[in-house]
């Protein structure tokens, strides 16, 4: 597809020719002819409501004609005010129309319409899709905000369906914007949006002054607040795996709904929520935590092997609380990148919203890999940044996989006198176990011990699988033949798609998969080596010739739709840690030593703990009750 990117020249030069044409327009509007032909206009306007008036013909066409309504139609106004009772002289007034309001700053462009007073379209300047398509967070009705409140003469009227009037105003460098939904001049239901620059947060409040005899305390004052996410990136599988409604309580923690399907949940002292789509995030707070609300999520892609325009269909419904019988809720809306650099200014817990995963796993990405590649990207290449932090990860973890190597290699010096215990006491399965335990104990080696560095690197693995999908930076930078690391790279498109694989052939995966091939196909054999046979038990060996194909097809099928930035860090990860076992078993490890160790550690006396003494007095009983059941039969 052809690029709909700018260059910076194309814009500097787009707004040195519009700032010309305003210039132009201005010096046409103040000159002495227009301001001349503006005069009779307005002379002629004031002639023609006169002859209006004079009419008795005359009939109601436009909103606006509702100014002097009772000279008009009292037909029509009858039914307007049976429709809207007191809220009916807003759609008298000549803002009853579906105008829209424009604010904007340096990274956000905003409209709001005059019928409902809500956003009907919010931009993000600096940001554009896979497709070079400017990055809409609210666009073709997509958005709903509504209050829905019941009135002292029995209606009950959603705020949606009425106009308000616009003001425009600026408070300092702030640009505030008031729609007003009008009672009469001095009674009114206000929205007032207040927009600092180059800021995505836009100040929001909503008031009423002079309607606690309009409004209906008896009946429940509801906000509703939904929106349906726009797809923004090239897989919508992978859009929508990262894609959800996230919200905090009042004592801090956060919770979500649920991935897939649909969620209704009822929570209360809720102080934020946010609808998140991926990379970019609508969030609702508030300074007063909602008592209750009603939080509701539905995924909108039933077929992920079609392209869709929504991902998922988000809704809040908030009871507002009333004081003295007026609304009065200082709220906040944040439109913009679900980036931690960004969201952490606002100093509202919003970053706990980005999935970087649950307990350890989260504070090792928040506090090592985000603050590590924000270091190494602000100098390096992403890619190169990606390649070195591998790297760093894989030598701090160097010890654990020698750690691992070693015990592998103990296991399989005792490998033959395991085999001579389990052949002597083969009648005898507690006999042999405990034999097996005191050679082990002896020689100081442990099947566990191979087991226990696995165990250490595991939060590491998953904090990096959790860090790259939501690594904002990531976004559209480009390495090699991937021309985004938060998406997938295409080498080759297929003529039709696969299930699970998808319509693209992405290399990366390929090479990661390559990578654990040749990686288990090392570790297999040592693996199998170091285990002992026991009779009843599984073969280990067939296990593992299952794995070594096993694993790479996972990786080759499931990651073909991921970010290709993650199967860069798996191939370079796999490749290192090939090299570091290599140079282990070559060069560090001699096989020789270790059993020469094992057999000083066998003549030494060794003295159990109080875990291995316990063990040992356990298997001792249950020999005992074993053999004293035999005696007795």
């Amino acid at each position: 597809m052809e690029e709909k990117k700018l260059d910076l020249n194309s814009i500097i030069g787009f707004i040195l020719i519009g700032a010309i044409l305003m210039y132009m327009l201005w010096q046409q509007s103040n000159s002495p002819e227009a301001i001349e032909a503006r005069e009779n206009a307005k002379q002629e306007q004031i002639d023609a409501e006169k002859k209006a008036e004079e009419s008795k013909d005359s009939k109601i066409t436009t909103a606006e004609e509702y100014i002097e309504p009772v000279q008009a139609d009292s037909t029509q106004v009858v039914a307007l005010q049976n429709r809207l009772g007191s809220f009916a002289y807003s759609a008298t007034l000549p803002s009853a129309k579906d105008n829209e309001t424009v604010i904007e700053n340096d990274v956000l462009y905003i409209k709001v319409n005059n019928k409902g007073g809500y956003l009907s379209e919010v931009k993000l300047k600096q940001f554009v899709n896979y497709d070079s398509v400017p990055i809409y967070l609210i666009k073709d009705k997509n958005s709903l905000f509504n209050i829905n409140l019941g009135t002292t003469d029995s209606r009950v009227l959603n705020t949606k369906d009425l106009y308000f009037q616009p003001s425009l105003s600026k408070n300092g460098d702030n640009q505030v914007l008031s729609m007003k939904l009008k009672v009469s001049e001095s009674k009114f239901l206000e929205y007032r949006y207040e927009l600092k620059p180059n800021d995505y947060m836009l100040g929001f409040s909503v008031r009423s002054q002079g309607l606690n005899d309009v409004i209906n305390s008896a009946q429940e004052v509801q906000l509703d607040w939904e929106l349906m996410g726009l797809r923004h990136a090239k897989s919508i599988t992978y859009e929508n795996r990262y894609t959800r409604l996230t919200y905090e309580y009042d004592d801090g923690r956060v919770d979500k709904l649920a991935q897939t399907g649909e969620d209704d949940e009822i929570e209360e002292n809720v102080s934020w929520i946010s609808y998140r789509q991926f990379f970019f995030s609508s969030i609702l707070l508030t300074d007063k935590p909602f008592k209750t609300t009603q939080l509701i999520s539905k995924d909108l892609v039933e077929n992920e092997d079609v392209d869709t325009t929504f991902t998922k269909a988000y809704a809040s419904k908030i009871p507002l609380e009333l004081q003295g019988g007026e609304i009065n809720e200082s709220l906040g809306l944040y439109y913009g990148p679900t980036d931690s650099k960004v969201l952490k200014q606002y100093d509202r817990n919003l970053v706990e919203s980005i999935p970087f995963g649950w307990g350890i796993f989260g504070w090792i990405n928040k506090s090592v890999f985000i603050p590590l590649f924000a270091f190494l990207s602000s100098f390096l290449p992403h890619g190169i940044a990606i390649i070195l932090m591998t790297i760093l990860v894989r030598l701090v973890l160097s010890p654990v996989l020698y750690k691992s190597y070693l015990s592998q290699a103990k296991m399989k010096i005792l490998k033959p006198e395991i085999a001579a215990i389990q052949a002597k006491y083969k009648d005898n399965k507690m006999k042999s176990q405990q034999e097996t335990m005191a050679l082990y104990n002896k020689a100081g080696a442990s099947p566990m011990s191979g087991c226990l560095p696995a165990f250490i690197q595991l939060p590491v693995f998953y904090a990096l699988f959790m860090f790259f999908p939501t690594a904002f930076d990531l976004r559209q930078k480009s390495f090699l033949w991937a021309d985004d690391l938060s998406s997938y790279d295409v080498i080759a498109e297929l003529p039709f798609r696969i299930p699970l694989y998808g319509d693209h052939v992405s290399l990366f995966p390929i090479l990661a998969a390559i990578a654990i091939f040749f990686y288990m196909k090392l570790t297999t054999g040592q693996q199998v080596a170091s285990q002992p046979t026991q009779e009843g038990m599984p073969d280990m060996g067939k296990m593992m010739k299952y794995m070594i194909y096993f694993s790479p097809l996972l990786m080759l099928v499931f990651f073909n739709q991921y970010a290709s930035g993650l199967s860069l860090y798996y191939f370079i990860s796999n490749l290192i840690t090939i090299g570091i076992m290599l140079v282990i078993k070559n060069y560090i490890i001699d096989e020789d030593k270790v059993l020469a160790k094992i057999e000083t550690n066998k003549k030494k006396p060794k003295k159990e703990n109080r875990f291995q003494k316990k063990m040992q007095e356990m298997m001792e009983k249950a020999e005992q009750q074993k053999q004293s059941q035999k005696r007795k039969k």
